[in-house]
């Protein structure tokens, strides 16, 4: 029985940075050891390392490989070496031999997180090896099943116990992983796939009952020094169909992971097959959806938990397809982005919201609008001057417009998003992080943006009725968030029990069916003239 590769890490190591590599191999890292000499900087360049241990003579010789990769470049010094010259050669990272082992585990994750830090501009040499792996099982003939997890509250661990118990926790979660795909498979694949998200590919026949084993197995509770941490996860499964190559398989997982969570509280979702609603399809469709009007706009009631008023709304864009119905945000936003509309759509849509919200009958004029921004958006340049023209010339109040922000994949340049956001809430709008609690939120985002609200992921919600743990987690959020001057908002209340949960532990507002579903104008005049 093969077992299972963990690509999560590559380490280039020459002989003589030997104690490091030994700890970054403890580490679940993949070591590759190279015999250094003619050719090294050939090989450590089809490597796919982002991270290089050397010894102080062999800086000059990788510096340059080692940049246009972004790779860390992480030395040894002798006694003699001066520390300077060689951050002057070109590396990153420097640890003296006779560090004790704290100190170079500290150098190994400096080095990881230089790593994290600029593989978002190069390419990612680990999901190309896993659609390699992939390919060569289809090729073969064999059905190939895809199990994507991602881990949730890393932040909140990070916040209660230190990066470091994170990052172990993140190790330890990789390692059962791992132990329960050598159980069960004679051929299998375990990638890490970004700092909380693993691939675990194995034959189709076994996928499905391996994902809700592993559901199950993250579920239980790690211990790290002795204390007991719970993780939350979400689990994508996507078998292999008839022309799938690898990265069509992926995606699927991909989408079942994001789909999961934004749906349904289930740890394990299937991906849907791409029949005649694929999103390569959709993207064709999209050409031609704002000219048939085919864009709509609903809105969900939020709730002042205190008292039952409805002081505001989310404005939520649908797209009504004349073949597959109602299609969601996610569908419509996808396929914008494949058919490289999303600007557009993403305009059009601001356009329908702030106009509809203009011309709202007597019963609605007194509620707030939350309009979501996406990535293409902020990275406009002077997006914010443009996008306040935008709403003085549809007549709606920049006092009762929120802007919400959804952080996961987004915010990048935090200082330039702040900046932006600064500007709106200056200019009266106010600003709310949506989908906190998701696996991707940061707590530095909190710290650093401009907000007036923060919004709990439905998968909180259900969990503060869930165990005492759960509970103290979402306290802790929610007094988090007070603490720092924001309003809380809880997405996905559907029992009274939560909202009764959520109320007793001073949460603001909420939405979600437990009042109603999105609505249109109609409806929604309907309610609040009801109300």
């Amino acid at each position: 029985m093969g077992a299972p590769v963990d690509l999560s890490v590559t380490v280039f190591a020459l002989p003589q940075a030997e104690p490091l590599a030994t700890l970054a191999a403890a580490k679940g890292w993949q070591v590759l050891a190279d015999p250094g000499g003619a050719g090294v900087m050939a090989r450590f360049a089809a490597s796919g390392a982002r991270i290089a241990l050397v010894g102080a003579g062999d800086v000059a010789a990788l510096a340059q490989a080692a940049k246009s990769r972004g790779a860390a470049l992480l030395a040894v010094a002798g006694e003699a070496d001066r520390l300077d010259l060689l951050h002057d050669a070109g590396a990153t990272h420097i640890v003296r031999r006779d560090a004790d082992a704290d100190a170079q585990r500290q150098a190994l994750r400096s080095a990881m997180r230089h790593a994290e830090r600029t593989v978002r501009q190069q390419p990612d040499d680990r999901r190309e090896a896993a659609q390699r792996w992939i390919a060569a099982r289809l090729d073969a003939g064999a059905a190939v099943g895809v199990a994507i997890t991602t881990l949730s509250r890393i932040d909140l661990v990070n916040a209660a116990h230190g990066r470091a118990v994170g990052d172990a926790v993140i190790a330890a979660a990789g390692e059962r992983i791992a132990e329960l795909a050598m159980s069960r498979f004679g051929a299998a694949l375990v990638a890490r796939s970004g700092r909380t998200a693993f691939v675990l590919a194995a034959d189709a026949d076994r996928i499905a009952g391996a994902a809700d084993a592993l559901g199950e197995a993250l579920g239980r509770p790690f211990v790290v020094d002795g204390t007991p941490i719970a993780l939350g996860c979400r689990l994508g499964v996507a078998i292999s169909e008839a022309g799938d190559d690898a990265a069509a398989l992926l995606r699927r997982a991909n989408s079942a992971v994001v789909q999961g969570r934004r749906v349904d509280g289930a740890v394990v979702h299937h991906a849907e097959p791409e029949g005649p609603a694929s999103i390569d399809s959709l993207a064709i469709d999209l050409h031609h959806a704002i000219e048939r009007d085919e864009i709509a706009i609903l809105y969900q009631p939020q709730v002042e938990i205190a008292n039952g008023r409805i002081a505001g709304v989310e404005a939520l864009a649908r797209w009504d397809h004349p073949r597959h119905g109602s299609l969601g945000a996610e569908a419509l936003f996808a396929a914008a982005e494949r058919a490289d509309l999303g600007i557009a759509i993403s305009d059009h849509i601001q356009r329908l919201v702030l106009a509809e919200a203009a011309g709202w009958p007597r019963a609605l004029h007194g509620l707030r609008v939350s309009l979501n921004l996406t990535a293409a958006d902020v990275a406009r340049p002077d997006f914010a001057r443009g996008f306040l023209a935008l709403v003085d010339a549809s007549g709606f109040p920049r006092g009762r417009l929120t802007i919400e922000i959804t952080e996961s994949g987004m915010i990048q340049d935090l200082e330039a998003v702040a900046t932006l956001l600064a500007h709106l809430r200056g200019a009266g709008c106010r600003v709310a992080i949506d989908d906190f609690g998701t696996g991707y939120s940061s707590l530095a985002y909190l710290k650093a943006l401009p907000l007036d609200y923060l919004k709990i992921d439905k998968a909180m919600t259900r969990d503060i009725g869930g165990s005492t743990r759960d509970r103290v987690i979402v306290r802790g959020v929610i007094a988090m968030a007070r603490s720092l001057g924001f309003a809380v908002i809880a997405e996905g209340v559907e029992t009274e029990r939560q909202r009764a949960l959520l109320a007793a532990e001073g949460c603001d507002f909420y939405q979600g069916f437990l009042r109603a579903e999105p609505l249109d104008v109609a409806a929604l005049t309907a309610l609040m003239e009801g109300s």
